[in-house]
């Protein structure tokens, strides 16, 4: 009778260590390490090592990697003890929205999104105080290992709460395809990333947007003009590795447009209105380079010229804690075909670089962070612009737009709350652009109202459950040189998401 128990007892052992090794050996592709990646660059939910977030701070989607979901080999059962099992993987481990197993090997789900509500101050209606709700923004991140070192990436992106705008839904937003690329991993130095919608890798929010990368409610405030983010363009590039410090990302792409109105005043010949009819400027003095972003469909591309862009991403290791980036931008021909002014006169090209340099530093062994960044654009031919020649002498445009801003923050462990750690991150971050220099020429006439040269002082808090989850509140004072006064203050709170 016992050497029958025993037989059993043997007998199933044997079964779970086959059912084990199967789950071992069954390879799931584990590309959800483009998103890893993203996130571990967020230093405000994360409290390990200075040193380790520096070199993660710079992480890009390009350092995913495929690999097969694994666990630890089980020794052999001793007493009592023969009937346990390894522990299930946490849900950072599930490659489907960090919560299920991929039904396909090398198939990953990951989203992003964020709500925001509160008031704020709406210039159009003399300052009034506005309370109000926005589901800003869900993005979907499939991402494919088609072969270990052929990776698909895409976000598909619903913004505003949908993409429609009828009365009996309330809704007024957009669906649209982000980014979509394959990447071929080469080697570290050199690797290609194949004709698609991506990122102009022009400062550190523009291509690490998700909520949980930065403190404020609200995009900080480079990054809402003078940097367009999202700034996606139809392009291909080349990236690696330099050294154990320095990556790079070269870049061409479409040009940006000097046209930002609707697609129905393009004409059949994708030019601009004829003579005699009006259209919007996409560069201008009051909204930088925020309108001027090239389509990316339908072959509706407005000139034919080719931009081209790099980045320098540098994470020392003699300075634990601190990464940095420079990145450029230039195209040679930001003027839409046809161009004209209100006086039905041909406008000539003017060409567009930006400049970025910014940095991260997070003190090792404090809670302290600080943030810096400064960008410039200059024009080549600003009397070309469409803003200096369209009979509104407010929104005009100088030989260049500048802006910089510096942050200091404070990470304070808050403990264990609902089986989490929590962190909370009160910030404060001052920011100055100048959107109106001197120097335009054209038909409108010289007077710049100072609402190009805003202050905007932001302060508030970020308290993380989680590095994938934050909570958000936020005042913003904004201050500008027009006659009235900015009048769009804020107050906000906001929920954001990245998995």
């Amino acid at each position: 009778m016992l050497l029958k128990k025993l037989e059993k007892m043997e007998q199933r052992i044997q079964q779970l260590e086959s059912e084990l090794k199967q789950k071992q050996d069954r390879p799931v592709a584990d590309a959800n390490a483009k998103r890893t990646a993203r996130t571990a660059s967020l230093t405000s939910a994360n409290a390990a090592a200075s040193s380790t977030d520096a070199k993660d701070a710079t992480a890009k989607p390009e350092d995913q990697k495929t690999e097969a979901q694994s666990s630890s080999p089980s020794a052999k059962p001793k007493s009592k003890d023969f009937m346990a099992l390894p522990p299930l993987p946490t849900a950072s481990d599930k490659p489907i929205l960090g919560v299920a197993d991929s039904p396909v090997p090398g198939l990953s789900l990951g989203a992003y999104g964020e709500i925001k509500f509160g008031s704020v101050q709406n210039p159009a209606a003399g300052g009034q105080w506005q309370k109000g709700f926005d589901a800003a923004r869900f993005v979907l991140l499939p991402t494919y290992a088609i072969t270990p070192n052929i990776i698909f990436n895409a976000e598909i992106e619903f913004e505003h709460a949908g993409a429609g705008f009828d009365n009996d839904d309330k809704l007024h937003g957009t669906a649209e395809i982000e980014q979509v690329w394959i990447d071929f991993k080469i080697m570290d130095q050199f690797n290609w990333r194949s004709p698609g919608v991506d990122l102009v890798p022009i400062g550190y929010i523009n291509q690490h947007h998700e909520p949980t990368q930065f403190y404020s409610v609200g995009r900080p405030e480079l990054y809402n003009g003078l940097i367009p983010s999202t700034w996606k363009v139809p392009s291909s590039s080349v990236y690696g590795t330099i050294s154990e410090d320095v990556k790079y990302q070269v870049m061409v792409s479409t040009s940006n447009e000097d046209f930002g109105d609707s697609f129905d005043n393009r004409t059949a010949a994708k030019t601009v209105p004829l003579p005699g009819t009006p259209y919007a400027a996409g560069i201008d003095g009051v909204n930088a380079l925020g309108f001027s972003r090239p389509p990316l469909g339908d072959f509706q591309q407005l000139n034919n010229a080719v931009a081209v862009s790099g980045r320098l991403d540098v994470t020392p290791t003699f300075l634990p804690g601190f990464a940095a980036s420079v990145s450029a931008y230039f195209s040679p021909n930001t003027t839409p075909r046809g161009a004209h002014d209100d006086l039905g006169n041909f406008l000539g090209k003017s060409s567009l670089a930006l400049f970025d340099a910014e940095f991260r530093y997070r003190v090792p062994d404090t809670g302290l962070e600080l943030r810096g960044e400064y960008v410039r654009a200059d024009f080549g031919h600003p009397e070309n612009l469409r803003a200096n020649n369209d009979s509104d002498p407010t929104n005009n445009v100088g030989k260049s737009m500048y802006g910089y801003s510096g942050e200091i923050a404070y990470h304070v462990p808050l403990g264990t709350v609902l089986n989490s750690e929590w962190e909370a991150v009160p910030f404060y971050r001052y920011t100055y652009q100048n959107l109106q220099t001197a120097g335009f020429a054209g038909t409108d006439a010289n007077l710049p109202t100072g609402q190009g040269q805003r202050q905007y002082h932001t302060a508030g808090f970020a308290v993380y459950p989680s590095p994938k989850l934050v909570l958000k509140a936020t005042y913003q004072r904004v201050i500008d040189k027009s006659a009235t006064g900015a009048l769009s203050d804020s107050f906000l709170g906001g929920v954001g998401f990245f998995f």
